[in-house]
């Protein structure tokens, strides 16, 4: 336990923290450490544990399951990484660092020595083998992550945690090995740069595919092309959740490896996919979080930095990201490159659409099967995106709107949808009509009958939602718009629908971009 006087350098080095603006923009996590923090000087550190900081830091209910809400895992990783990146530049000086160790919550206050007496140790043999290998594909060296590798450890903790590190990474390129010549997709490295791009101005790539792929809505995205680097891997059977394309995401590469795709002058919309199919309870690594930590950059800006799909979506589960404003390098290239950080990063597939400076494009879509082009020659997509619920087309004619086909098919039931965007602020519109309950219907009912509410990111926007209420009536259009809304730290826009009486339903959706030019991904 601290003394006194280590109590006061350890709450003047937290009051330093909280007063340097690191978390104007974070809140929940100034929350996060005040919090643990307390608790650590109150001498309960043995009292920090997962639930009882969503439940007394993060404002979660009583009946908080871990199992089935990251939040505390994910906020977690965030403060740990923006301590982090704080005591690397301004509180390098400090000469007392806060850490939180990876798989624990309580802090730890580090004293540090002047820097004239810290020396870089040696990296062992193995670690300078690997170094080696990854310069003859020509690739920056690996930087090894603090967590397991540091400047304070003993020479033989050194040696066993660099030796552990090659090791997941040479299992893993094995098994990427293994999987890619099983799927007869030839040696694990190939040739870069094969074709130009074609296909019009929309880029499409499936990523460690050798035939491309088509999907549900008919895009076709072309196989594996302008890589350098890294090994394919294919898990053919693997289930993927979250999609209605689990073929896109059963293909990948893996690896140190980068990508140089020709692109058009202008502004561009860039998704990335990713589905983890290696850690996570249920896959064959096992592990959960952190177990794979890689970043993204985008002509050399990070765009996705120590980046956890399975904090952010879960495994075996579709997760993509999203940016605007993305444009080519003065070579009219786009240079995407993916670099570990723990163990080898990967992705499923690549996306580069037409964009409009400074926003997003609309997102539409309508709750049937395949798409539809309203009256204003709108694209509505089909429904995507979405948790539970089941779809039904209703044979009504809908009044109150100008195109009553936008409210033929529903989607009922318990729903979540997550929709993937760019940072920013967005409205949310939601269509509804009542075709179910009413006195003219043969299960009767009408107002009150079917209450639901509606949630983004777990904040509530409406309570008891009626439809038949809020419309005057059935079979009456009517819209509900919602403003100011900002995705969540993995990247979405989660609209829940929770139901009160009766099942929630929703006919159509469309999110459109409210904010102005970024500057920055």
């Amino acid at each position: 336990m601290p003394t006194a006087t280590n109590y006061e350098k350890e709450r003047s080095e937290v009051a330093a923290l909280l007063g340097s603006g690191i978390f104007n923009r974070a809140p929940s996590l100034a929350q996060l450490l005040t919090y643990i923090c307390e608790r650590y000087f109150e001498g309960e550190a043995n009292q920090i544990k997962e639930y009882n900081i969503a439940v007394e830091a993060l404002g979660r209910p009583a009946e908080f399951d871990q199992k089935r809400d990251s939040i505390v895992r994910v906020e977690a990783h965030r403060l740990r990484k923006r301590l982090k990146d704080y005591y690397e530049t301004t509180g390098a000086s400090h000469s007392l660092q806060i850490q939180i160790p990876s798989g624990q919550y309580a802090p730890r206050f580090i004293p540090q020595e002047p820097p004239t007496a810290l020396l870089a140790p040696s990296p062992p043999p193995q670690i300078e083998a690997f170094d080696r290998h990854l310069e003859t594909i020509e690739r920056p060296r690996f930087e090894y992550s603090p967590a397991i590798i540091g400047p304070r450890r003993s020479k033989a903790a050194l040696f066993v945690g660099g030796a552990l590190l090659i090791g997941l990474v040479g299992l893993s390129l094995a098994q990427s090995f293994r999987l890619g010549r099983s799927a007869g997709l030839g040696a694990a490295t190939v040739p870069t740069y094969l074709v130009a791009a074609t296909g019009g101005e929309t880029v499409r790539i499936a990523a460690g595919s050798s035939k491309g792929y088509t999907d549900r809505f008919g895009h076709t995205w072309q196989a594996d092309n302008f890589f350098q680097g890294g090994n394919v891997s294919s898990t053919p059977e693997h289930p993927i959740w979250g999609t209605r394309d689990p073929g896109m995401y059963q293909n990948r590469r893996e690896g140190v490896f980068s990508y140089k795709i020709p692109l058009k002058p202008g502004s561009h919309e860039l998704r990335l996919h990713f589905a983890e199919v290696m850690f996570g309870e249920t896959n064959i690594a096992g592990g959960g979080e952190t177990s794979r930590l890689f970043t993204v950059r985008a002509n050399g800006q990070p765009i996705l930095d120590g980046v956890d799909i399975v904090a952010d979506a879960g495994p075996s589960t579709a997760h993509v990201r999203v940016f605007k404003d993305v444009s080519p390098a003065s070579d009219g290239y786009l240079h995407l490159q993916f670099d570990p950080v723990i163990n080898i990063p990967f992705v499923n597939a690549i996306e580069i659409t037409p964009g409009i400076p400074g926003r997003l494009r609309p997102i539409r879509s309508v709750s049937r099967d395949h798409a539809y082009t309203d009256k204003k020659g709108q694209l509505w997509e089909p429904d995507r995106f979405f948790s539970g619920g089941q779809l039904v087309l209703r044979p009504i004619s809908v009044a109150d709107t100008s195109d009553p086909e936008i409210y033929r098919g529903e989607r009922f039931g318990n729903l979540t949808y997550g929709i993937p965007v760019a940072k920013g602020r967005y409205s949310v519109i939601l269509h509804f009509a009542e075709t179910w309950f009413g006195p003219d219907k043969p299960q009767g009912g009408g107002s009150g009958s079917r209450l639901f509410d509606i949630l983004c990111n777990g904040v509530a926007l409406a309570r008891s939602f009626d439809i038949y209420k809020e419309a005057g009536g059935g079979d009456r259009a009517i819209e509900k718009a919602f403003h100011g809304l900002e995705p969540s730290a993995q990247g979405k826009l989660v609209i829940s629908f929770a139901p009160v009486r009766n099942y929630a339903c929703i006919n159509a959706l469309e999110v459109l971009d409210e904010s102005g030019n970024q500057g920055s991904w």
